[in-house]
């Protein structure tokens, strides 16, 4: 791991998201809540919650850091037949929140797709990125 003794404690904030392409039927049925699995939307909400705080356990290298906030937030998009999903991460410390952001949404979206894949093969995970960070040395980015 790269050594951040020597870093200031600062402020941090990460907001990522991703898509999840579900086709006309499973939407349907995620929007209705008839998924057999339950209720897909708060179920994933909290794994990507969940998986925020697991990050650096998930990826080699990754600092663990105490986070004072994580959201998750999952929108049904009828026109395309998506879940838009959101995380947001926010940490004081001497490194960033970006992956917790990235966890908390890729998992959100593993969850979604978890739920749903006895009813089609054709749901895709896409789009996953950075939207934008705060805090740091090296400044702010917004997409």
């Amino acid at each position: 791991m790269v050594d951040v003794s020597n870093k200031p404690g600062t402020v941090r904030t990460a907001t990522a998201s991703g898509r999840v392409l579900l086709g006309k039927k499973v939407f349907d049925l995620v929007k209705s809540n008839q998924m057999k699995k339950g209720d897909v939307l708060p179920t994933a909400q909290l794994a990507g919650i969940c998986a925020a705080k697991q990050t650096s356990q998930l990826i080699p290298l990754c600092h663990p850091v105490a986070l004072s906030k994580v959201d998750v937030t999952l929108t049904l998009v009828e026109e395309t037949h998506e879940v838009g999903v959101n995380g947001y991460a926010k940490c004081t410390g001497q490194t960033g929140v970006e992956m917790e952001a990235l966890t908390a949404v890729a998992v959100a979206a593993l969850t979604v797709y978890d739920m749903c894949k006895a009813v089609s093969r054709e749901i895709r995970i896409t789009d996953i990125r950075l939207t934008s960070k705060t805090g740091g040395t090296r400044g702010d980015y917004q997409e």
